[in-house]
């Protein structure tokens, strides 16, 4: 029986399921991390989180203000008009300060890179959305058994967010 479990890391398959910037941020920082270490490395884009690969909504994508408690706010100020707007545009200038990149970039990026990116059939199904609505880079659609075939091997781990 092996018990070593310190085996290197071959392939993090990600599954973005909301598209709030923070969500979409750590998630694409992951996945390049892993391509910079040498990992392979796949998204798989489900539910809210195909508005990050949605040619229309991906760069009016926000920050969550109401329901966060990482804001450290009450949820009724975080209900407040212009409170989304206001975090999200300080979120945005930290991170340019950074130079981290938009949105589409940051998927080009990632896509020249090696990562493999792939849309829910399931979620693009429910949403109503063709391929066409989805950005160029895309490397297809996937069911969740699919996706999962692709997650196959030692070394894979899977990480959910």
């Amino acid at each position: 029986m092996d018990t070593n479990n310190n085996k290197p890391v071959k392939k993090m398959m990600l599954i973005l399921s909301k598209a709030t910037i923070d969500n979409v941020y750590a998630c694409f920082i992951l996945a390049n991390g892993a391509r910079m270490e040498g990992i392979e490395s796949e998204i798989f884009f489900t539910f809210f989180g195909l508005e990050a690969i949605n040619k229309e909504k991906l760069d009016h994508l926000h920050v969550a203000t109401v329901g966060n408690p990482a804001m450290h706010m009450p949820t009724m100020l975080g209900g407040l008009p212009g409170m989304e707007a206001l975090a999200t545009k300080m979120m945005k200038n930290e991170m340019e300060k950074l130079d981290i990149p938009p949105i589409d970039e940051f998927l080009e990026i990632l896509s020249a890179s090696g990562t493999k990116l792939w849309a829910c059939k399931l979620a693009m199904d429910m949403f109503h959305l063709g391929k066409e609505s989805l950005i160029d880079d895309l490397d297809g659609v996937l069911t969740v058994g699919d996706f999962y075939k692709r997650a196959e091997g030692e070394g894979t781990h899977l990480l959910f967010i």
